[in-house]
């Protein structure tokens, strides 16, 4: 393959340009960085979590009142537990188990979370309520977001204040979808 040189003569498109280099570097049209909270209690945040609403994933697919349930291992690692109901509210309960791993220096607010060996996947946690009823978790890449409650409805007020958070991160709002829960 041979060098074809560019001269100043050539017009590069600069999206061309970004789908170039992703393979490389990445790249985003989203120049916003996601941050994370400063600090999050891993015994205050284990529990169980009712998902609100989240981007659609392949692997959460007709997934119904979606909860992870998060608590401490006796490795020090913190062990993860989703299950949903497959197709309705009432379907098939689908269960996955897997780890998270508290990056070091992150005040534990940013994790890696492995359900299949050898892959891990970004778990930053970007914003939490001071009595830990609702989190914001996402990922720096902005392709994964989730709202998470202690129960499984959210005050349409918090809701909308959380969204507006959400949105000057640089996150598109617009692609998150709620989560149907069974009324209890």
């Amino acid at each position: 393959m041979g060098f074809i040189p560019i001269t100043m003569t050539h017009h590069i498109n600069p999206l061309f340009l970004c789908f170039l280099i992703t393979g490389f570097f990445g790249c985003s049209n989203k120049t916003t960085t996601v941050k994370t909270v400063d600090f999050v209690d891993i015994n205050k945040y284990s529990g169980k979590w009712y998902e609100i609403a989240s981007f659609p994933q392949s692997f959460q697919k007709g997934c119904h009142n979606t909860t992870a349930v998060y608590s401490l291992g006796p490795d020090g690692n913190i062990i993860v537990e989703n299950r949903c109901n497959k197709d309705s509210l009432t379907g098939k309960e689908s269960y996955v188990k897997g780890k998270a791993f508290v990056v070091p220096n992150s005040g534990n607010a940013r994790l890696k979370v492995q359900f299949f060996w050898p892959f891990k996947g970004d778990y930053w946690i970007i914003d939490l309520a001071e009595d830990y009823a609702y989190a914001a978790v996402g990922s720096p890449n902005k392709k994964y977001l989730w709202i998470l409650s202690r129960k499984n409805v959210m005050n349409e007020e918090t809701y909308a204040q959380l969204l507006k958070k959400l949105q000057g991160m640089g996150f598109d709002i617009n692609r998150l979808q709620k989560t149907k829960h069974a009324i209890k």
